[in-house]
């Protein structure tokens, strides 16, 4: 039995059926495409045409992923970590961030006010809430905003 990914038709319909089910950037595209046996000298025509006909398009995944992390409670730090695991060009990524309409430090009040609701009783436990947020992804400045005025 040959490799089912062989032909560019077969390639284009398996990337369609992934690109249905969510946003993919360029890259990350590839990747499970060759992973499910995808012939490489074929991937790069496939992905070009799909990128052609809108179908792939890295600026409508940033903006989507963005605002999933983002809703989920994640920080710039952290999203911008994961775009860059995931491929994509650092410049697109800061751009993308900047103009993403989450207003990080409200977000940040709020994944605090969910996650403790109470001010820090100790140094200790301003350490604990600082850690977590920080993991999540929100500066430093921001943490001890939020945890200065409690």
């Amino acid at each position: 039995m040959g490799n089912p990914l062989d032909t560019t038709a077969a390639i284009r319909f398996a990337a369609m059926d992934l690109l249905a089910r969510r946003e993919h950037g360029r890259e990350e595209l590839s990747r499970k495409l060759r992973r499910r046996g995808a012939e490489e000298s074929l991937l790069g025509p496939v992905l070009d045409r799909l990128a052609e006909d809108g179908l792939l398009d890295e600026s409508r995944y940033l903006e989507s992923y963005i605002a999933s992390r983002a809703r989920s409670g994640y920080g710039p730090m952290r999203i911008r970590e994961e775009l860059g695991q995931r491929g994509l060009k650092r410049e697109q990524v800061e751009t993308a961030l900047r103009e993403a309409d989450v207003d990080w430090q409200a977000q940040l009040e709020e994944v605090w006010r969910r996650k403790f609701g109470t001010p820090p009783a100790d140094a200790k436990e301003r350490a604990k809430q600082g850690r977590f947020l920080a993991y999540r992804g929100y500066a430093m400045d921001g943490i001890n905003r939020v945890l200065s005025r409690r």
